[in-house]
């Protein structure tokens, strides 16, 4: 495989370089959407993309299915998608540290062998005739555990192999992959089930998984071996919540995420009751309105580039909640087929609007180095918030009846979105990500071993400017503990008022170290800053010391 292209600039063509989301760009060819396509490896890596995921659908319509036999509670039902997506929410934070300090091609690998063994054993449990309904959300809830280990090293895939001006079509094209297997695996899957039994959609399952495998095997990644070494796992979790934590772009990304699946997962969760409840409503029925649910999302991802012409992304979020939520309630009440399916279309189409916009948002507001672990904390949302709502909007069908249930989630969603995007707006700057090497790693004469080190910057700044540089520090907190540092604290001298010392705790002097390997374009230019407000002959006093335990 060729090297990865360079680190594409951040600066965007817009109306106000401060937000990127009034971008007016010239308007986007017609084949934009599927440019991404051009470059061989992520082709390749994109066709098996699309066999993954037709084979996540299989299983889920399979399991849904199946637990339609063998219960007929709402909330039995609702649960097989709790537990496909809760193990997302509960390993998504280590499996994406996972996916930043491991080789993601042999990681990617190992996750469609896990998915296959999880299918030959629900195959087992079948044939064997063991299965009931907690053992199917068992098993769902192992396969959801491949589904853990897979989504975020994908996700920190995707940058390396394109441009950013491809990153939206690529994301877009993600959700094609999504949608056009939304459409593939229910359709193989009903076909299956109908014709010889589910237990052999299991066993296909796991026939695509390894043969996935196979392809990926063909991706020739190089890999420059980091002189630092591995992070440690424990460490590149907490280096991983902490960027996310200081990063106002990214808490509002996840919070819009959470809210819109919480509220549009009742659709999907409660599906298939409302497909027996349709006139002559069988497995077939539950396939169709799948299939025109991806279909209206593979629309939707065509339609991408002339709608993120015309619209915000944050009026694409609001505008996709909207649409999504009148969907719901229109299949809720559907007296046909006729009348559902065009709706689940919509749904689709909004549906893929909303989150390729969110997701896109979270894309660009992460560097390379930590884009595994903050895409799994954004998958962590959505799956989080999808087993919740899951569990709750069929708590709330078995209390209120299946329509009421499906209306106050469509009604809500809309809501809350507006709440949320009104109370929780995101003002910041989008930040200039690109990589630099403008700062100098120190060189010790004898590396320490062991210990925390202190770094402290001592800046003379003139008293009348000092409530500047106090708010312009805060800025610089951010920084540090998003590029590792345990602590930071802003010192004034009380008996010299021109005096401030930032102090920055690391966690050891390889930690030291690896903040210079995350330094970002946007980081230079806040030094610059910094040092703007310095008065001394000299640029600020630097010491470095070790905590002694």
């Amino acid at each position: 495989m060729p090297s990865p292209p360079p680190p594409p600039h951040n600066n965007l063509l817009t109306d106000d370089p401060a937000n990127p989301d009034t971008a007016r760009a010239a308007p986007p060819r017609s084949w934009a959407a599927l440019e991404p396509l051009t470059a061989p490896t992520f082709r390749l890596l994109w066709i098996t993309w699309v066999a993954a995921n037709t084979c996540m659908w299989m299983n889920d319509v399979a399991a849904a299915w199946m637990m339609t036999s063998l219960t007929t509670s709402p909330v039995m039902v609702a649960l097989v998608q709790s537990a496909s997506t809760l193990p997302v929410f509960l390993l998504g934070l280590p499996s994406g540290a996972l996916a930043d300090i491991l080789d993601r091609r042999r990681y990617f690998i190992f996750t469609q062998l896990w998915v296959a063994v999880v299918a030959l054993l629900l195959c087992v449990a079948i044939l064997s005739d063991w299965i009931n309904a907690p053992m199917l959300l068992a098993l769902t809830f192992l396969n959801g555990i491949g589904l853990a280990m897979r989504w975020p090293v994908f996700s920190a895939i995707v940058p390396e192999l394109v441009t950013r001006s491809q990153l939206p079509a690529a994301m877009g094209l993600n959700g094609i992959a999504m949608n056009a297997s939304r459409i593939i695996g229910p359709l193989v899957a009903g076909a299956v089930i109908a014709s010889a039994g589910s237990h052999w959609v299991f066993v296909l399952n796991a026939i695509l998984s390894v043969a996935s495998a196979i392809v990926i095997t063909r991706w020739k990644r190089t890999v420059a071996p980091n002189p630092l070494g591995r992070e440690r796992l424990g460490s590149a979790m907490r280096v991983g919540m902490q960027f996310v934590r200081q990063s106002p772009r990214m808490r509002a990304v996840l919070v819009r995420v959470a809210v819109f699946f919480l509220h549009s997962t009742a659709l999907l969760a409660l599906l298939p009751l409302i497909a027996r409840a349709l006139p002559g409503g069988d497995a077939g029925t539950f396939t169709i309105m799948l299939a025109s649910m991806g279909a209206g999302a593979i629309v939707g991802a065509l339609l991408l580039p002339q709608l993120r012409h015309r619209l915000r992304r944050d009026m694409l979020v609001r505008l996709g909640t909207c649409v999504t939520s009148v969907a719901t309630i229109a299949v809720a009440f559907a007296p046909t087929i006729w009348i559902a399916t065009p709706a689940m279309a919509l749904a689709g189409l909004a549906w893929l609007c909303t989150a390729n916009s969110l997701a896109t948002s979270a894309q660009l507001a992460l560097p390379d180095w930590v884009r595994a672990r903050g895409m799994s904390m954004y998958q962590m949302s959505i799956m989080g918030a999808t087993a919740l709502g899951a569990a709750f909007w069929g708590q709330t069908a078995s209390l209120v009846g299946l329509h009421a249930g499906l209306t106050a989630a469509g009604i809500s969603g809309v809501v809350v979105m507006l709440a949320v995007q009104y109370f929780l707006a995101d003002r910041s700057r989008e930040e200039d990500l690109t990589p630099s090497q403008a700062f100098t790693a120190p060189v010790a004469a004898t590396p320490p071993e062991h210990g925390r080190v202190q770094v402290s910057i001592e800046f003379r700044i003139d008293p009348a400017r000092a409530e500047d540089f106090r708010l312009l520090m805060q800025e610089s907190r951010r920084s540090r503990l998003r590029q590792g540092a345990l602590e930071w604290h802003l010192l004034h001298d009380v008996h010299d008022p021109a005096c401030y010392v930032e102090q920055i705790t690391d966690e050891s002097w390889t930690e030291h170290l690896r903040r210079f390997t995350r330094v970002t374009a946007w980081d230079v230019a806040l030094r610059d800053r910094k040092l703007a407000f310095h008065l001394g002959d000299g640029p600020p006093v630097v010491h470095r010391r070790i905590i002694d335990r």
